[in-house]
């Protein structure tokens, strides 16, 4: 069924990018060199998702995620994950297609994310740079991070677009709560780091099974 929403902003780890292995890696190559145990990737898919402080005080043994070994542990990160990348990390299947029928129907795109934004950059340009997404955020110092709606606010203004005009697509609890707290219309995704029973817990009004069931909530182009 068709709506009169205007634009689509995407979440980027686990909805529109696959990129557990090689964000998990990289955090447990941190842990390697502090010493401490590593975790199992798909450990992973309920660590992500609340930008990289957050992640490591999730994986660090109890006791020891002070907030000085934390501020340690993230530009340790930043440099593991700049050499890991792009090791594994994939569009999800079916993501082109939907991109690529978005743009057809002239449906404006865009990327919010909790990933650093130097990051978020580098993976659109690798594995996204055919498509017109415009704003792509990450998070950047002095703004607040998702759930908070600061993100989905900014990206509307530049859409010149009412938040309620807006889907937000994502994987987890975190971006149900953006959806939420902005008054965009919350999708979750089937295929993500989290389990949809989360999604829907924390307000999803649309699961996503596959990309393409997005189309239902857009009309076709003028």
């Amino acid at each position: 069924m068709s709506t009169d929403y205007k634009a689509a902003i995407f979440d980027l780890d686990g909805t529109l990018l696959d990129t557990l292995a090689d964000i998990g890696n990289a955090a447990n190559d941190v842990l390697v060199d502090r010493g401490h145990a590593t975790h199992d990737l798909d450990a992973y898919r309920h660590f992500i998702g609340d930008g990289v402080a957050t992640l490591f005080k999730r994986i660090l043994p109890d006791g020891t995620s002070t907030p000085e070994l934390i501020a340690e542990c993230v530009p340790e990160f930043g440099d593991t994950y700049g050499r890991r990348w792009n090791e594994h990390s994939q569009l999800y299947p079916g993501i082109e297609e939907l991109l690529n029928e978005l743009v057809r129907r002239q449906i404006p795109i865009a990327i919010l994310s909790n990933k650093p934004h130097e990051f978020v950059g580098v993976c659109v340009a690798e594995f996204l740079p055919t498509w017109p997404f415009d704003p792509i955020l990450g998070q950047r110092e002095g703004v607040p991070r998702k759930p908070d709606p600061a993100g989905v606010l900014e990206v509307c203004e530049a859409l010149g677009v009412a938040p309620n005009e807006c889907v937000y697509i994502g994987d987890s609890s975190v971006d149900m709560l953006t959806a939420k707290n902005s008054e965009a219309l919350a999708v979750g995704v089937a295929w993500g780091f989290r389990p949809v029973e989360e999604l829907v817990e924390y307000g999803a009004a649309r699961i996503l099974d596959v990309p393409f069931d997005l189309l239902e909530l857009f009309g076709e182009a003028g």
